[in-house]
């Protein structure tokens, strides 16, 4: 092959390289920005989230306080059930 166009097919087939990189490199900006735009509003959503349930934290208490006597009272239930099923053999 001839020397004259070696250089210049190297410089084309280096400038397709740079040039399909540049274009990888931008859309991966691209990706990114959009990535932190989602995150963005993820975290806003998450904030908002946080804002809304914080009232709930005194009522659970509550809650949790009634719902521990009335498991009490269904275990009882549960253990006179249990023992008038074996009274009946079922």
């Amino acid at each position: 092959m001839n020397t004259s166009i070696l250089f210049p097919a190297t410089l084309i087939i280096a400038g397709l390289i740079v040039a399909v990189l540049v274009v990888y490199l931008i859309l991966i900006i691209i990706a990114l920005r959009r990535a932190g735009n989602n995150l963005e509003a993820l975290a806003g959503g998450l904030q908002k989230i946080v804002e809304d349930t914080d009232p709930l934290k005194d009522h659970l208490g509550t809650a949790n306080g009634a719902l521990s006597k009335l498991l009490a009272g269904l275990s009882s239930v549960d253990d006179h059930l249990v023992a008038i099923a074996r009274v009946l053999k079922l």
